[in-house]
Parts: C-alpha cells; structure tokens; sequence
C-alpha cells in the first residue's frame, strides 16, 4: 500500500529507543499491575448498576434516584482528572496511583456502615473523586516504562483491563449480590482495593521514558532514545484546541456516554424489560465485555499492521475511534425496535462494545501531537472532557423512564438520543483527527513529539 500523503517526513521520525533487557522485564510487571488496577477500576463502576435491582427494593427509590445516585459518581471525576492530570508532572506517578486506589478501599464504607441514599451519594462521590484521574495517570505510568514505537499492545491492554474487570467481575458480584447480599459485593471491592494498595509499594516505581521530573542532570535519557524535546513547546492551548486532541475528545465524550448508559442501566435493562434473571443479565455483560476486549486486542494490533505499511495514523487511528462510536451509536438505535433473541443481544453487543475501540486510540492520536512534557496535562483535560456524560446520563435516562408513559417508551427516548449523540460524536471525530496535518502545525521545526507513519509499532505514539 502507498504512504499517505499525510505522513510526516521520514527524516522527523526518531527510532524506537533501545529498551534494557532488565528494564523491558520490569515494564511488563508494571504493565499486570496496572491492568489489575483498571480492572478494579471498573468494577467498582461496575458494582452499582450490578445491585441496582436489590439495591431500590430495599431501600425504596425510584429510578430517578437511583440515576442521581449513579451520576453522583461523576460529580467530582472529571474534576478530579483535571487537576490531578496538571500535578501529575511534579508528583510520581507511583504516588497518584497508591492514593487512588487506598481511597477506593476508603470508598466503600459509607454504604457498609449506613444503607440510605445520603451515604451512597457520598460513597460515589469520593470513589469518583478518586477515580477521575485512573485511566489517564495510569497511561501516562505505563507510558514511563514503554518507549515511543513500542507502546501499541501495552496501551490495549491497559484499557483492556476496563473491559475484562467488567467481565470478571459481573458473574463474580452477582453471585455476592444473589447470595450473600448486595452490600457484600461492596465488601470484596474494598478488600480488593486494600490488596492491590500492600503489593504496589513493592513493585511500583517511575520508569526511565517521558520523565518529565528529571533535571538534566539527575538521569540520562535512555540509549537512543531520539532528540529531545523542546522544554517549552507549544502553547497549552494551541494543544487543546487543534482538531486532532478535540476530535480525540469527541470520540471519547461518544464513548463514555455508552459507557455510562450501560453501567448504570444495562443490568436493569436486561432484568425489567428482557425478563431475565440477575445471574443472566451478568452473563450478557460479561458477554458484551469479552466483545470490547476482543476489540480492544485486535484493532491496535491490525492498526500496528497498517501503520508499518506506511498508513498515516489519520486513516490507521483517527478513522476508526470515530466509526466505532458511530456504529455503536448505530446499533443502539436499532435496538428498541429489534424483536428480541439473537438480533437483540447481537445489539447490545455492537452498541456497548464496539465504542470501546476509541478509547485506547483516542490516547494515541492525542499523544501524536503533543510532547511528552505536556503530556500528563494534556492527558488530564482529554479525560475530564471526554468522561462528562458520566455526570448527567445516569440521572437523565432515570427522569426519562420515571416520566414516560411506560418504562419501554422511557428507555426507548433514551436509547434514541443517546444513539443520536454518539453519531454525531462519531462524525465529527472522523471529520476532524488529522495527527499529522496537526503535529506539523505545533512543531513547524519539525520537532515532533512522536513518530509517525513508517515505524514499527507507532501506536501509541
């Protein structure tokens, strides 16, 4: 296949950095460790909508209530994310990801000591808090032990973890939530959390990559590792608003309204409205996250292909972030009106696994444009924009079926506007990702932050 004409010059391109044989095997340590951490991670989002059923029964609350408590979550997580992404070049990285996961065990007693809405609204809020800043800190960690050009499956896996805790932990908590009682699964997460807090220490530390701390004369960047940065580089806000980093936010806003839908209300969707049991609805789940992880698996290996045949990463990574939130979209509009069967779990698949695909890509076209230094706040930002309809789709889809004629109709209203805002999210990221195009505009020098087409594994760049 020809090179793109949309490819930077060769010349711009550094090689992959020579990676130690001692450091390569302590990177893939950090990398388990971290894919434990996500999968955690989205367990505990997991956990709510899996007790949801029980939970309202017990407690006696509507749907709107329970979609406020679930959006309470949100309330403090893209803030959080900002916040933490702008610190995150003076604090380790091995710190920020203790503190998070310490405070996700924390989280967890509210609920356990009293059962009412205040306290699960105050649990969410700080597990959200603490949670705002997961998936970018620890991409910018796993970043810090994988060099430029090798960082394509690290970075899959790393969200991949989003989609096996989920399909781990769904068959696994409702059999708690079945047997032993909901709060019981709150339990396991927080103990859980507490194990992962007492092996970190052990294990975790700052790799030699992208290590934006070091003075020059504090480490020597590793053998081969390219020219170096610029200390400076462009603008914060020149790198914010390029249309590579906004359609990357855009994918990602799609993506997280799918994703929240279906945290929150999937399990009770599939209970209330398919009739299935607790213990079938966690299988569906399961179902649809082992789709995202093939996905998630897959697509950045064959992106990896692409890329080494001269593709530019418009088409190899911007294109497909895009056309997986406009085909979940797609599905999720279609999936009212399917008869039930094997089209309707055919459905809920495509419409809530599919759009994962853009959340490990949307990193990659950011990074393509932005220089390490900056890299952690840039991060930062993508993540607290693209995770704001955590915040209002859960109370949202609640109102809507609270106040609809029937609950078929209200999911039906909800299901249509979501499926509207990820293919509209989907159009505008295809329209607008140019990494190329974009690197060159804030680094005229030719002074670019990743590599471009032609390398061997550019993935995550």
């Amino acid at each position: 296949m020809p090179r793109s004409t949309d490819t930077a010059p060769a010349e711009s391109s550094p090689r992959p950095a020579y990676v130690p044989h001692r450091t390569e095997r302590r990177a893939w340590v950090i990398l388990v460790m971290i894919v434990v951490f996500m999968m955690i991670s989205y367990a505990d989002k997991a956990v709510l909508g899996l007790a949801a059923v029980p939970l309202m029964e017990e407690l006696g609350i509507g749907k709107s209530t329970y979609g406020l408590i679930s959006s309470s979550f949100y309330l403090l997580f893209s803030l959080s994310g900002l916040v933490v992404g702008f610190f995150s070049a003076r604090i380790s990285s091995r710190a920020l990801l203790l503190a998070m996961a310490a405070l996700w065990a924390v989280a967890q007693l509210p609920v356990l000591l009293v059962a009412a809405v205040p306290s699960l609204i105050a649990g969410r809020v700080l597990l959200g808090m603490a949670e705002g800043p997961a998936a970018s800190m620890s991409m910018h960690a796993l970043y810090k032990w994988f060099p430029v050009g090798r960082r394509g499956l690290p970075s899959a896996l790393q969200i991949g973890g989003a989609a096996l805790g989920t399909a781990v932990s769904a068959p696994l908590l409702t059999w708690l939530i079945v047997d032993h009682g909901w709060r019981s699964a709150f339990v396991a997460l927080m103990l859980v959390s507490a194990a992962w807090c007492l092996v970190w220490p052990f294990v975790g530390k700052d790799g030699p990559f992208g290590g934006e701390r070091k003075s020059a004369g504090e480490r020597k960047p590793a053998e081969g590792a390219g020219r170096p940065l610029r200390a400076a580089g462009p603008p914060l806000r020149a790198l914010l608003t390029n249309g590579t980093v906004a359609g990357g936010i855009l994918s990602a806003f799609g993506s997280h309204w799918a994703l929240a839908l279906s945290s929150a209300w999937l399990p009770v969707y599939l209970q209330t409205q398919m009739d299935m049991t607790a213990t079938d609805a966690s299988t569906v789940i399961s179902g649809v996250s082992v789709v995202s992880l093939v996905l998630l698996l897959s697509v950045p290996a064959y992106v990896d292909c692409l890329k080494r045949r001269g593709v530019s990463s418009r088409r190899a990574d911007g294109i497909p972030q895009g056309a997986a939130v406009l085909v979940a979209g797609c599905a999720l509009a279609l999936l009212p009106f399917a008869g039930g069967g094997p089209v309707q779990l055919l459905l809920i698949a495509m419409a809530f696994g599919c759009h994962a695909v853009a959340l490990p890509l949307h990193y990659v076209t950011t990074a393509t444009v932005v220089p390490d230094a900056r890299r952690g706040a840039v991060f930062g930002v993508v993540a607290a924009s693209g995770t704001l309809p955590g915040l209002f789709v859960p109370y949202l889809t609640g109102h809507l079926v609270d106040n609809a004629v029937t609950e078929t109709a209200g999911y039906t209203s909800a299901f249509l506007l979501s499926a509207g805002v990820m293919a509209v999210c989907g159009l505008l990221a295809i329209a607008t990702i140019r990494p190329e195009r974009d690197a060159r505009r804030l680094n005229p020098a030719g002074v670019a932050a990743t590599p471009q087409a032609g390398m061997s594994k550019p993935v995550a760049q």
